[in-house]
C-alpha cells in the first residue's frame, strides 16, 4: 500500500534514527560516524560575520502534522549550531571527557517561516557574551532562498562535571571563545535579542 518511494524515505528514517543512537553509545557505525565528526573540527574561513555552524537538508523524520518542521527540531538544529561551535572553541569531546563543559541555561526560539522536508538550511551563529562562565548565543536558522526562518538565543554556563556547579572555563577555551567574541562585537545586536512573549510595547 506504499510506493517506492515512501518505502525508502522509510527505511532512510529507520537508518538515521539507528545511526543516532549507535552515535550515543559510540558503538558500531556510531563509533565510525563520531570518529569522522572529530576530523570535522577545521575552523571556517576568518570573518567577522556570524559563523556557519549547520549546513544540512530536512529530512522527512522532522516533519509534523502540519507538513512542516516540527518545533522540536528546530531546537535540535539550534542545539547541534551550539555544538558546532562549542568544537570551535575547544570545549569538545575530549573537553567534556576531561570534566568540563557548557550547560544551557536558558533558550528563546522564534518561529518566523515554514520549513519543509528536503528543504536545505544553514544556521549561522553570532556570540553575544562572553565573560566569565556566561556563553550567549544568538542563533539564525535560514533556507536556501535566504528566508529568515528561526531564531534562537541561548545562554550558557561553563561547569564542572564532577561538581555540577559552574566554574571558570579553561584558559584556552576561554582566549578562543574571546576571540569570537571580539570579532562580533562590531555586529548589530540582534533586534530579537532579548526579548520575552508578549505584546510588544
Amino acid at each position: 500500500d506504499r510506493s517506492i518511494r515512501e518505502l525508502e524515505r522509510i527505511r532512510d528514517d529507520n537508518l538515521v534514527g539507528l545511526l543516532r543512537a549507535l552515535r550515543r553509545t559510540g558503538w558500531g557505525a556510531g563509533a565510525t560516524l563520531n570518529a569522522h565528526d572529530l576530523r570535522l573540527v577545521a575552523e571556517p574561513p576568518s570573518t567577522q560575520g556570524p559563523l556557519e555552524t549547520v549546513h544540512r537538508q530536512v529530512p522527512q523524520s522532522w516533519t509534523d502534522y502540519n507538513g512542516h518542521m516540527n518545533e522540536a527540531n528546530y531546537l535540535e538544529v539550534f542545539s547541534q549550531a551550539t555544538d558546532r561551535f562549542m568544537t570551535l572553541i575547544g570545549a569538545d569531546a575530549a573537553y567534556v571527557a576531561s570534566g568540563f563543559s557548557y550547560f544551557t541555561v536558558e533558550t528563546h526560539l522564534r518561529h518566523l517561516d515554514e520549513v519543509a522536508a528536503g528543504d536545505r538550511i544553514r544556521v549561522t551563529t553570532q556570540v553575544l557574551e562572553a565573560t566569565g562562565r556566561k556563553m550567549h548565543l544568538f542563533h539564525r536558522l535560514e533556507t536556501a532562498h535566504g528566508a529568515l526562518a528561526a531564531t534562537g538565543e541561548h545562554m550558557l554556563i561553563h561547569v564542572s562535571l564532577e561538581s555540577r556547579s559552574a566554574c571558570a572555563p579553561a584558559a584556552a577555551v576561554a582566549r578562543k571563545l574571546s576571540e569570537y567574541a571580539s570579532r562580533h562585537a562590531g555586529l548589530p545586536r540582534p533586534p530579537d535579542a532579548g526579548r520575552a512573549i508578549g505584546p510588544r510595547r
